[in-house]
């Protein structure tokens, strides 16, 4: 199989592009992203070609390797709160106006598509856990530009499963929530208010900042380890059978469901488990924000996102395995063996 990963370099891109070559020897992938530096533990592989570029910009690149490909994965997208505020066009740009165009050359190849949703589209669904074929989808007033994000992710679901209906386009819609893992992102380089918040959290305890709780940190999301998501992405890319043919998946933990408040207790807990991490975790202060003076005054916020996840364990026979302790423990690890590398003189990726 042939498999197409655009954002090869992200987060979810660089974890499937090294699952793919080590546990799947039969596949080949190719990708295409702006850099690569979180390629670069990969093992040397021939099954692997990447391409250094812009979806905008290397457009025959792009449709060329669809018509090439099996399985069409687009992981390019502005998925961050505080770009949603202060760049929405940018981010409609994006998000939605190049992966339609994707989605488009799926349809005329009669490719497979497998794209990433998000938990996002719920917005602020009074359904205490959200399903994805019955959760209405609840959205705050135009003036809130937060929502553009996750509208431009809802009219692209919509638009995906119009084709297959109306094209017999082959399609996975798959939400992912709450995400963490090693490679999440570089804590040397996070911002107030743009970095996700587990990211930001971390680099605050390893910097010796305080961490910010927003509006008190009451909010509550439910944290999915990225080994857990990557096992469901393998087995959504394989399809044994059709199982995961024009279905919407949810890919999330909801026994890891906590208070932004509470992850900051446990992400503080766990780093003084590491002796480089202790001192400073012992310091770190945890103080509050309102949402106006950290995002803008075009924020609004989601107070609980918590998935269902049977239809992922139906289809799929798939169920996430990693506590939340255990997931912020390995997540920690990773940036502290990092930290290790650097001081002894390594490259730090």
């Amino acid at each position: 199989m042939k498999v197409m990963i655009l954002g090869a370099n992200g987060f979810i891109g660089s974890a499937l592009t090294s699952a793919i070559i080590r546990e799947r020897p039969e596949w080949e992938v190719f990708g295409i992203d702006l850099s690569d530096n979180k390629l670069g533990d990969l093992p040397q592989s021939p099954r692997f070609h990447f391409v250094e570029g812009d979806i905008t910009i290397n457009r025959e690149w792009v449709e060329y390797h669809v018509k090439k490909c099996d399985a069409i994965i687009p992981l390019v997208a502005i998925a961050n709160p505080a770009q949603y505020v202060t760049n929405p066009l940018r981010v409609f740009e994006l998000d939605f106006e190049a992966n339609l165009e994707i989605v488009r050359h799926c349809v005329k190849y009669k490719k497979r598509l497998i794209f990433p949703s998000t938990s996002e589209i719920y917005g602020m669904s009074p359904d205490s856990v959200l399903d994805e074929e019955s959760s209405p989808l609840v959205y705050g007033p135009i003036e809130k530009q937060r929502w553009i994000y996750a509208a431009s992710k809802q009219l692209l679901d919509r638009v995906i499963y119009a084709y297959g209906v109306a094209e017999g386009l082959d399609y996975t819609l798959f939400r992912p929530f709450n995400f963490i893992g090693p490679n999440l992102d570089n804590i040397d380089e996070p911002k107030e208010g743009s970095s996700r918040v587990f990211t930001q959290f971390l680099s605050n305890i390893m910097y010796r900042r305080p961490i910010r709780l927003v509006d008190g940190g009451s909010q509550k999301r439910s944290f999915t380890f990225i080994d857990d998501a990557i096992d469901c992405l393998l087995q959504i890319i394989e399809n044994r059978g059709g199982c995961a043919s024009r279905r919407i998946f949810n890919i999330g933990n909801p026994h890891n469901c906590v208070s932004i408040e509470e992850l900051a207790s446990v992400m503080v807990d766990v780093a003084k488990e590491f002796p480089e991490l202790a001192e400073r975790a012992n310091a770190t202060e945890i103080t509050t924000v309102t949402a106006g003076d950290y995002y803008g005054k075009y924020y609004q916020d989601i107070q609980i996102r918590v998935p269902a996840i049977k239809a992922a364990a139906e289809h799929l026979g798939w169920a996430p395995r990693t506590a939340l302790r255990e997931a912020v423990r390995k997540t920690i690890a990773y940036y502290v063996a990092l930290e290790r590398k650097h001081s002894a003189g390594g490259k730090v990726a």
